[in-house]
């Protein structure tokens, strides 16, 4: 009935998930009269939940300026990049343009010169990194610092000057050693990560076989590029299960 507020009281007790489903059942317009309902990392979360398909019918009725602020400017850098690859090539430039994050911008180009299918073109840049020679307290403060624009902290990286990966940091280690402790005396050096050619299929299995939340995603010389969380995998998943079965049934 286009009663908007009525619309927005349903909504504000929705998770992204079930919205992204109920704009998956309507058309493109009613989508967007959903979408304006939602403040806009909501709405930039319900649309990484919706269908490929009917995402892309959105977005290309959607102005790149809008797709920038409304969405892109409120998303991961692995989620903002599976974004722009949906839409067509003038189309991407001009949402990488109109982007606010210059920074946000550059990392999202960087990663869109990566082979989606491997595990550069699947990782984000978002996380928690710390240097190996911060004592506690100055540890404590980066973590803080960084903590502030992250939604969730699944690992913290340790990496020397040259940004190379040397360890995680496990939380708990925060609690159980003296603060007069540098972060390279007490972090876990022992620690699984992948190359960024790695293809998906393998880190899929790494995090399976080891049980991980997340893995860190190397260069050729060992360089801290990004991390690949459980949820992107699960993701990953689905979607060659899908593809899987549709090649089953014939379509």
């Amino acid at each position: 009935n286009q009663d908007a507020v009525k619309l927005k009281a349903i909504l504000e007790d929705m998770h992204p998930a079930d919205i992204a489903e109920l704009c998956d059942e309507l058309d493109v317009d009613d989508a967007r009269m959903v979408y304006r309902q939602l403040d806009n990392e909501t709405a930039a979360d319900v649309l990484v939940e919706m269908d490929e398909d009917n995402r892309k019918r959105l977005l290309d009725e959607l102005p790149s300026e809008l797709i920038a602020s409304k969405f892109i400017d409120n998303m991961d850098t692995d989620d903002a990049v599976d974004i722009i690859q949906d839409l067509d090539e003038e189309k991407q430039e001009e949402v990488l343009a109109h982007i606010g994050d210059i920074e946000q911008a550059s990392d999202i180009v960087d990663l869109m010169q990566y082979d989606e299918d491997t595990a550069g073109g699947l990782m984000g840049t978002e996380m928690v990194v710390v240097n190996e020679n911060m004592s506690m307290p100055e540890c404590l403060q980066e973590m803080r610092k960084q903590a502030e624009d992250l939604d969730d902290i699944y690992n913290v990286y340790v990496v020397d000057d040259d940004g190379r990966l040397k360890g995680v940091f496990p939380l708990k280690k925060m609690i159980t050693n003296p603060s007069v402790s540098k972060v390279k005396y007490v972090m876990d050096e022992d620690v699984i990560s992948t190359k960024v050619d790695t293809p998906i299929d393998d880190v899929v299995q790494l995090i399976e076989k080891y049980n991980l939340v997340s893995v860190p995603v190397v260069d050729s010389i060992g360089r801290l590029q990004g991390q690949i969380t459980v949820d992107d995998v699960m993701d990953e998943v689905r979607e060659q299960t899908e593809h899987d079965q549709q090649l089953t049934a014939g379509l």
